[in-house]
């Protein structure tokens, strides 16, 4: 659905990004990592049309978005970061006006209007003028005119920024219903709301992606090993050389008992998916198995080993919170 080759942006002598590729799938919600400067904004301006690129090009929905630039733009949606709401109009007014501009007329425009109300939860705020609205409500409708024309992909540019805890979760779970009917770029620096809502990200840093995959990996390519949290009720004083004999099983490192049983913390190459071997082995040593957990680093400590390699700083100096624990699928 989006394929951006190779981006650039150079400004004289100073780059801005350069060679900024990515793909993201129909229907996912792909998380656009960095600081503030590493040229989020910047990219998502030029996959909207909204500034050239000096190189590399880019496709969304089979289009070429230098090529065929009002094809794109009409599968777009794009939120900026400061949203453009005219302060002269009602948010019913703003909406019909931004409706007829992005192509659509007469009855089109009355379903449009009402749909976008309904899901951004705008229709007890149509007739207010948008001056008079809450930051969050101001923020709901820059998404409302992103969404009005029912566009196949969204790009949204901190659409969180500002808002209090309240209307994070708002946007958040606006967002996430979101996803799947559109297919969704996601540009933050606040790490929890791209693990709250995305299943992809791209780690951008200094104009440059410096990775792209899903949480679970990136905390893998981190750590170099895959490791697992397996919880048993009997174990016994050979288990550890047991599991130790099993293909992909690099180390086994048992925890204190406890009066449940005892945690073994067992890793694996990367890419080697040892559950069910895993299970098989518990359930027929007649260990009792009690959980099967993947233990990942969060991904503010995937963000900053990444993103402190780049800069030469050594990320084991850093100090990171202990890992997380996510149950397996």
């Amino acid at each position: 659905m989006i394929e951006a080759i190779g981006l650039g942006k150079r400004y004289g002598p100073h780059v801005a990004i350069e060679d900024v590729s990515f793909a993201v799938q129909k229907g996912e919600v792909l998380a656009f990592l960095g600081p503030n400067g590493a040229g989020k904004t910047t990219t998502m301006r030029i996959l909207t049309g909204f500034m050239s690129a000096t190189a590399g090009t880019a496709r969304i929905a089979g289009f070429d978005i230098f090529d065929h630039p009002m094809e794109v733009k009409r599968r777009i949606g794009y939120l900026a970061e400061n949203p453009p709401l005219y302060r002269e109009m009602t948010v019913a007014e703003y909406l019909t006006f931004v409706a007829k501009i992005k192509g659509l007329s007469g009855r089109q425009v009355t379903v449009a209007l009402g749909d976008v109300l309904e899901k951004c939860a705008l229709g007890h705020v149509a007739k207010r003028l948008i001056p008079n609205l809450s930051r969050g409500y101001k923020q709901r409708v820059g998404l409302a005119q992103a969404l009005v024309h029912n566009p196949e992909v969204l790009i949204l540019d901190e659409p969180t920024t500002g808002l209090d805890p309240q209307q994070i979760i708002e946007i958040r779970q606006l967002i996430t219903s979101l996803a799947g009917g559109h297919t969704i770029i996601l540009s933050t620096h606040i790490l929890p709301e791209a693990t709250a809502i995305c299943q992809r990200v791209v780690i951008i840093n200094k104009g440059r992606v410096v990775a792209v995959d899903s949480q679970e990996h990136l905390s893998a390519r981190v750590r170099q090993t895959e490791q697992i949290s397996l919880g048993v009720r009997r174990p016994q004083p050979d288990t550890v050389s047991i599991l130790n004999t099993l293909t992909g099983v690099c180390r086994v490192t048992p925890k204190p008992m406890d009066d449940n049983g005892q945690v073994f913390i067992v890793e694996s190459e990367l890419g080697q998916d040892i559950r069910e071997a895993l299970s098989e082995t518990v359930y027929k040593n007649g260990w009792g198995l009690l959980e099967m957990r993947a233990i990942t680093l969060s991904l503010e400590d995937v963000f900053l080993h990444l993103t402190m390699q780049e800069t030469g700083l050594d990320p084991a100096h850093v100090e990171t919170p202990e890992p997380t624990e996510t149950p397996l699928a």
